[in-house]
C-alpha cells in the first residue's frame, strides 16, 4: 500500500464531491466529534443545526476540524481535513446574505437538515429553539490518499 498527499485542487474537489463530514470542536481540553451535512463554496463549509453542545462548544471555541472520508475499494481511502474557525450566521442584519447563501446551498440536497434538525429527546422538545445555521471558514487544508501497491 502507498500513502499519497492529496493536491489542494484534489482536497477541494473531494470537498465539493461530498456532504457528509465529521465535525470535531474542543472545549477545555475534552473533544467532542459529531457527523454533519454541508455545502462546500469558496473557501467555506456551510451546515446547519438546532442548538446543542456542539454549537455552545463552538461558540466558545470556534477553532474547528472537519474531516471528509471516501472508502474505494479494499484496502483504498481517501480523506481531506479542514482546519478552519466556527462563524455563526445568525438570523439578522449583517449576516442576512450568507444566510440565505448557507440555505441556498444546503437546500439543493434532500434531507440537508438531517441530522441537524433530529435530536434523541423523549418525550420532544417543548420550547422552540432557533436553528443555527454556520460556516467554517476554511484555514488549511490537508489529504492523503492509500492506494493498494
Amino acid at each position: 500500500m502507498f500513502i499519497l498527499t492529496l493536491s489542494e485542487t484534489e482536497c477541494r474537489k473531494m470537498l465539493a464531491d461530498n456532504r457528509l463530514a465529521r465535525l470535531a470542536c474542543a472545549k477545555g481540553k475534552q473533544p467532542y466529534v459529531v457527523p454533519i451535512y454541508y455545502a462546500y463554496a469558496g473557501d467555506h463549509l456551510y451546515a446547519f443545526s438546532l442548538p446543542g453542545r456542539k454549537i455552545e462548544w463552538m461558540r466558545e471555541n470556534p477553532l474547528v476540524s472537519v474531516l471528509v472520508e471516501e472508502c474505494g475499494h479494499g484496502e483504498e481511502w481517501r480523506s481531506v481535513i479542514v482546519d478552519g474557525r466556527f462563524e455563526e450566521l445568525p438570523d439578522r442584519i449583517g449576516h442576512k446574505r450568507e444566510r440565505d447563501r448557507a440555505w441556498s446551498l444546503l437546500s439543493r440536497h434532500a434531507d440537508w437538515w438531517e441530522p441537524g434538525d433530529l435530536k434523541p429527546v423523549t418525550p420532544p422538545l417543548s420550547k422552540y429553539e432557533p436553528e443555527v445555521f454556520f460556516r467554517i471558514s476554511i484555514d488549511r487544508l490537508s489529504g492523503r490518499a492509500a492506494k493498494a501497491a
